[in-house]
């Protein structure tokens, strides 16, 4: 059994806890140890029963995407690691191997050697956390008195900064404060640096970096642009929101309504739906639609609703809602995340008109919304031309121009805006 991807762009896991141990009979998605990654908590299934022969991690651990950590024993075999991994795990360690390194190179924490007593480790701390505690100088001491707020008591991202929020100067920045004061010649140069704090960037916020560089050298974007008349969206909605709350016990955002639309564009556009792998296309027959959500960190995750083409608008809503509540919540599992085909973004919840978001990788594709807002427009009549209040909205689609040219990339966002302008008014909600 090797660790199982978490994600599209997560290369490694921390091994929280182990559910099992050496002799223990499990069945097919039984699950044998919960792991770690800076998107999510989550548990490992095995994907075969048998007896558990050997455990190659142990907790604590940082392992790499694909690496054995357990021998199944299954019909009196034991399972052996192969000889040689698949081009797919092989590709994932060589892309991990510098975070590895740096990963191995980097000391744990340990109370300050002045302490008269050793401070005694009382729960699991992620590596983010113990790289902001170690960039800022909190000692194990200092953080085992922290108030974690995640699972277990554990100390969060958001734990930390909101400790060092009110923990008051850093010891970086008293001792350039010492440093000022005993060389007055250098004052002018460390009064341009005291405006200026200095914030590392966490292990998520660096893999986004990463990822975003390799989609922008990996493929040219390019963006379209349409603006959409979302007025009978938005009537149908403020009518039938009160409804559907009462019939479903959800509340219907837009972002379900968005989705439905860009589900039917890409039965109507396939060629969307696709990938690319050296010379190839690959043309995807599911449709997993990927919705980009704000975390309260500030970072983004990007969870899927796989074969969102066979879910009804109640269906839709309910699972917009789930994964958006336990994106927030740091609940996703790695199945989540995994698989998408296309992505959208509501960057209208921002307040924003208009975006020109980044391609996800390995997609071809993404589309953002923008904000719905009321503004004067010219209607068309059998009497003549006309200016109205309209509800309005632009869509902003950008493709990879090695496999979408203008034309698709054109057509498709105009199609996702057909099907939002041309709203049934009298659709009924069962």
């Amino acid at each position: 059994m090797v660790m199982p991807r978490m994600g599209e762009s997560v290369m490694e896991c921390t091994v929280i806890s182990i559910l099992k141990k050496v002799g223990d009979r499990v069945e097919a998605d039984d699950s044998v140890m919960e792991v770690a990654t800076d998107k999510v908590d989550t548990e490992v299934p095995t994907p075969y029963g048998g007896v558990i022969a050997e455990i190659l991690v142990k907790e604590g651990d940082v392992v790499p995407v694909g690496n054995v950590i357990i021998l199944i024993e299954t019909n009196g075999a034991v399972i052996a690691p192969v000889a040689e991994a698949s081009k797919e795990v092989q590709a994932l360690e060589k892309e991990i191997e510098t975070v590895t390194q740096s990963l191995a190179t980097t000391p744990q924490l340990t109370a300050p050697s002045h302490t008269s007593s050793e401070a005694v480790v009382t729960r699991f701390y992620s590596p983010l956390v113990q790289t902001i505690a170690k960039m800022e100088g909190v000692s194990l001491q200092e953080l085992e008195q922290i108030t974690g707020t995640g699972a277990e008591n554990r100390v969060t991202k958001k734990d930390i900064l909101d400790y060092l929020a009110s923990r008051g100067a850093s010891p970086q920045s008293m001792a350039d404060s010492r440093q000022e004061t005993a060389n007055p010649k250098h004052e002018t140069a460390n009064k341009t640096s005291k405006g200026i704090e200095v914030i590392p960037m966490d292990r998520m916020r660096k893999m986004i970096a990463e990822r975003m560089v390799e989609s922008k050298r990996i493929s040219p974007h390019v963006s379209s642009f349409v603006e959409t008349d979302m007025t009978n969206v938005v009537l149908w909605r403020n009518q039938i929101k009160d409804e559907f709350k009462h019939q479903t016990g959800e509340g219907l955002t837009f972002t379900p309504l968005l989705i439905e639309a860009v589900v039917r564009a890409i039965k109507d556009f396939p060629l969307i739906n696709i990938s690319v792998e050296g010379d190839t296309i690959l043309k995807k027959k599911d449709i997993n639609v990927g919705m980009a959500v704000a975390l309260p960190s500030g970072n983004l995750i990007v969870p899927v609703i796989h074969n969102a083409d066979q879910y009804s608008l109640i269906g839709l809503a309910k699972k917009v809602n789930d994964l958006a509540n336990r994106a927030r919540q740091n609940k996703l599992t790695a199945n989540d995340l995994a698989g998408g085909t296309y992505t959208v973004s509501n960057i209208g919840t921002f307040g924003n008109i208009m975006g020109t978001p980044i391609i996800l990788q390995p997609q071809v594709a993404i589309m953002a919304f923008g904000a719905i807002q009321k503004r004067p427009v010219v209607l068309e009549t059998p009497q003549g031309d006309v200016i109205g209040i309209r509800s309005m909205m632009y869509i902003s689609h950008s493709y990879d121009h090695r496999v979408v040219d203008g034309a698709l990339g054109g057509m498709f966002v105009k199609r996702v805006s057909d099907y939002l302008s041309n709203f049934d008014l009298s659709r009924k909600l069962f």
